[in-house]
């Protein structure tokens, strides 16, 4: 519920501060004063847009602060709580202030957020009805948002979207998946081709830089066994002079020299420790040379396999080390391909099954809408009455086409139709009414579904426009019976629907050093009768018109 409000350099309003209350507040006031002013101010605390032009001329901002009491609001403390907005306490603070630049900032109880983050906390919190709320009466889609409002089957509304959601999926998958299938016709063959070259090729992972390592010990076989044979001359086989023979004979002779010299002893034991290790080297030369054999044939199939990998590298453009990779990637890539198939057949019985649930969630929707209208109808028709359209017949047309493409609001068709006159045929309510008779078939049915859905807040801006007499009557007890249950807030200018309200607002302009101001005053009892005879009897106040509006606010008393 709406506590407080307070507007500061907006429009033509310099500071204006109001308390609110529950019940029907009735805002009146003089032509053109700003009777608008403070749901224009709402509107811009819950999120609308901001523009430069809302701010006072002269001023270098406008700033709107509203107060909320969440009380009996679960659904607000629970965006609150999932936005980590909440407070302690049982108000929230709503504040949107706007630069005379156009740019603007927006706060829920002093943390900032976005304009889109105040509109949907404001969905919980206020419902708004301007003046030309009725046109949106004649489009198919707000008729069926009204009646699946006043149904209250939120549950079938979101099954029906959840399966609609997956259909859409699957479709959208399958499209791109057959259309992929297509364009890959051509690519699949070269991939075919490719990793079928490439199997039979079958490069294991590091073969490369082991054949290539073998190629190039084959092709310097020779040269390595004539080195090999030469250096074990060298170092053990040759009987005149070799590397080991001299090592020993030296060894020998500083350990005899060790004998005079005991520091010598080191030096031998070195020269025999290398003469051992010449000795050794020379047994693992003789056995290399031994083992390793000229094998032309092995250097045939080695250079053959190498020219091979040299080749496919070539033909990929590719260096040859990154062959087993790309043989992996297109084999991957071919089995992608190849599985699509696979899952076009699994799309085309998911798609039917999941038709088959979208289905079966319209129909259990469509049951529902089809109860709630009956009840709908008769409800509507009789407000009708009261509202001066004593013969009125309203109707609410479902027509479900199961075959019509899926959406997410189901497969019913509605189409609000009336009656105002005896013996003439339902028709469509563009056909048949007029701008007076929209009007109250709009208010009606917004009543009718305000008292449905918990709706802390309505306001209503001058909807009762186009009314008067005994229906203008009916219009102000329709809306106080409203506010026994919900915050009503209505701008008028009736004074029938005027003093039906638990309380008043009058809004006044006045012009200070061509400056313009606009106030708004609650109204204690004697200020609301003189605001209705004024209503009643226009500037000249007489007491005929001060005793009629006295009876007008008796009545509701």
């Amino acid at each position: 519920m709406l506590i407080g409000l307070e507007i500061k350099n907006f429009a033509i309003v310099s500071n204006l501060s109001t308390e609110w209350h529950s019940g029907m507040t009735a805002i009146t006031g003089e032509t053109g004063a700003g009777k608008s002013i403070a749901i224009d101010a709402l509107s811009l605390c819950l999120g609308e847009r901001a523009e430069a032009s809302a701010v006072r001329p002269g001023t270098e901002r406008a700033e709107v602060c509203a107060a909320f009491d969440l009380t009996s609001l679960p659904f607000a403390k629970q965006f609150l709580e999932q936005n980590l907005l909440s407070n302690d306490e049982q108000e929230c603070l709503l504040r949107r202030v706007v630069c005379k630049n156009g740019r603007s900032k927006s706060y829920i109880n002093g943390s900032p957020v976005t304009a889109a983050q105040l509109k949907e906390l404001g969905q919980h919190l206020i419902s708004i009805h301007g003046q030309h709320a009725h046109q949106h009466l004649l489009k198919s889609e707000h008729q069926l948002q009204l009646l699946d409002a006043y149904a209250g089957h939120h549950t079938l509304v979101d099954t029906v979207r959840t399966h609609y959601r997956n259909y859409h999926n699957l479709q959208k998958e399958f499209t791109v998946l057959e259309q992929a299938q297509l364009q890959q016709a051509a690519q699949k063959q070269l991939l075919e081709y490719q990793v079928a070259e490439l199997d039979e090729f079958a490069l294991q992972e590091n073969e490369f830089t082991q054949i290539e390592a073998e190629h190039y010990k084959l092709s310097h076989s020779q040269t390595i066994i004539d080195a090999c044979q030469r250096e074990l001359q060298s170092l053990y086989e040759n009987e005149e002079q070799n590397a080991c023979s001299l090592l020993q004979h030296s060894a020998q002779q500083f350990a005899e020299l060790a004998s005079f010299d005991e520091s010598l002893s080191g030096v031998a034991a070195l020269l025999e420790e290398a003469a051992v290790q010449v000795e050794e080297a020379s047994r693992e030369i003789r056995n290399y040379g031994e083992q390793t054999d000229l094998d032309p044939a092995r250097l045939d199939e080695v250079e053959a396999r190498l020219a091979g990998i040299m080749d496919l590298a070539r033909k990929h453009h590719i260096k040859p080390e990154q062959l087993v990779e790309f043989h992996q990637n297109i084999t991957q890539e071919l089995e992608s391909i190849s599985n699509n198939s696979t899952r076009l057949a699994q799309l085309e019985s998911e798609i039917a099954n999941a038709f088959d649930a979208y289905q079966l969630a319209a129909q259990n929707l469509s049951d529902s809408r089809f109860i709630s209208a009956q009840t709908l109808n008769e409800l509507i028709s009789a407000s009708m009455a009261h509202l001066s359209m004593e013969n009125g017949v309203f109707e609410i047309a479902l027509s479900p086409q199961p075959d019509k493409a899926p959406n997410n609001l189901g497969f019913d068709n509605v189409s609000f139709l009336v009656s105002t006159n005896p013996g003439q045929p339902l028709q469509p309510l563009s056909k048949v009414a007029s701008g007076g008779e929209l009007s109250r078939i709009s208010l009606a049915i917004q009543v009718i579904i305000a008292q449905k859905v918990v709706t802390p807040t309505l306001i209503f801006d001058e909807v009762d426009v186009g009314i008067s007499g005994p229906t203008a009557s009916a219009v102000g007890k329709l809306l106080r019976q409203l506010g026994k249950s919900t915050q009503v807030i209505c701008v008028t200018h009736l004074p029938q629907v005027a003093s039906s309200g638990h309380q008043q607002f009058f809004v006044a302009k006045e012009i200070a050093n061509g400056e313009t101001y606009t106030s708004m005053l609650p109204l204690n009892k004697h200020g609301r009768i003189d605001e209705i005879a004024r209503l009643l009897g226009g500037d000249n106040i007489s007491k005929t018109a001060k005793a009629n509006a006295k009876e007008l606010i008796m009545a509701h008393a």
